[in-house]
């Protein structure tokens, strides 16, 4: 009787993709951990711990074991965030300071403003806020700085030369129309008010990138425009001194949710 003839069998050349598909799962799984313990984050760092007391913890001498050396390690990266938090609340109290011995030199430089209450010294979140009332340095519906106003904002551009803060120049009008061919509307004379004292500033030594000029025209009043008095108050400029941002520690890496 004849043999039958055996099959020709045929090698199975997609084999490899079986391997290449478990490669792959660790190389995915190993950098999903590795992401997850470079980001410095206590809360999830608690929950990536207890997940892992769970589950290498099945017997109690190991889970015990286990819960002793993350805990270490958990205090450890908590000093870590402590010695950072540290550093940063150092940086912003002698910010703060900086910031107060400027409010004070200010004061001193231009005495004859606040003598006069013509002008306001204040700290807040933004910085510190020099308010003068628009009387003390131009004519009424003018830009160019008086005479007497430019020997005075000259001895604080002098103070301010001394330091690398930002320093914004806002100009303020009250609801009264002005319609001239130099200044069609409030817009172009608060604009050309805050440029005036931002062009002093230059000419005394202020670097210009450290230089903003706002013209804010009516639309930010800080009292109601309903009597003589109060529009007078409101045509003013305003120079602000602005609090640098905070830097971020680079000792610690933020986790996303931080950043």
């Amino acid at each position: 009787m004849a043999r039958r003839p055996k099959r020709a069998e045929h090698d199975n050349h997609e084999r490899w993709m079986v391997s290449y598909a478990d490669f792959i799962t660790l190389l995915f799984a190993f950098f999903v951990v590795m992401y997850g313990i470079s980001s410095v984050n206590e809360g999830k760092y608690k929950v990536f711990s207890v997940s892992v007391n769970q589950a290498f913890g099945a017997n109690g001498k190991a889970g015990e074991g286990s819960a002793v050396h993350l805990t270490e390690d958990e205090m450890f990266f908590k000093s870590l965030v402590d010695r950072r938090n540290a550093r940063l609340a150092e940086k912003q109290r002698k910010q703060n300071e900086r910031m107060q011995n400027l409010a004070q030199t200010l004061n001193g430089a231009m005495a004859s403003f606040v003598k006069n209450g013509q002008m306001t010294v204040s700290q807040n979140g933004r910085g510190v806020e020099l308010e003068i009332n628009a009387s003390a340095l131009f004519n009424l519906g003018e830009a160019d700085i008086q005479p007497e106003a430019k020997k005075t904002l000259a001895d604080a551009a002098k103070v301010l030369a001394d330091n690398d803060f930002a320093i914004e120049v806002e100009g303020h009008t009250d609801n009264m129309p002005i319609s001239t061919a130099k200044y069609p509307s409030n817009w172009e004379l608060s604009s050309a008010r805050a440029s005036s004292v931002v062009r002093l500033f230059i000419d005394q030594g202020i670097l210009a990138k450290r230089l903003k000029a706002v013209g804010e025209a009516d639309n930010q009043p800080v009292v109601p425009n309903d009597t003589p008095e109060n529009r007078a108050r409101n045509r003013r400029v305003t120079i602000t001194v602005l609090s640098p941002e905070p830097e971020a520690d680079p000792a610690i890496p933020q986790s996303p949710d931080q950043q």
